[in-house]
């Protein structure tokens, strides 16, 4: 079971559904592109994360 991340750009939480897969809380996929960065799948864009 993974914590849940905190998203800095939108103000949502990112739950990790595997390694680098996650759901945020308004239904959007993103993937982990680095340690501090994820890429939302749905819009493209690039969010700042929690660590």
């Amino acid at each position: 079971m993974y914590n849940p991340i905190f998203d800095y750009e939108d103000g949502d939480f990112i739950y990790q559904t595997s390694g680098n897969m996650g759901i945020d809380s308004d239904g959007d996929l993103h993937i982990r592109m680095g340690d501090n960065m994820s890429m939302n799948m749905d819009t493209g864009e690039l969010h700042m994360p929690s660590g």
